[in-house]
């Protein structure tokens, strides 16, 4: 049985309380590798071209405020 097997099992065993604190544990461990991953691609230029793209548009005005 694969690892993925195993937790997804576990996670089905869960209780209602505890799956409720495990989808909150899960959802905070999510965001905090996201922001990591977001974080580490800001820094190496990654998101460069896709922050020039949209200060272009912004400036020629094809844009418009949420």
């Amino acid at each position: 049985m694969s690892k993925i097997n195993q937790i997804e099992k576990e996670v089905q065993g869960l209780k209602p309380d505890e799956l409720q604190a495990f989808r909150k544990w899960f959802w905070d461990f999510d965001a905090e590798a996201w922001d990591c991953q977001f974080e580490k691609d800001a820094m190496t230029g990654k998101l460069d071209s896709l922050a020039e793209a949209a200060l272009k548009s912004f400036k020629s005005g094809h844009c418009s405020e949420i």
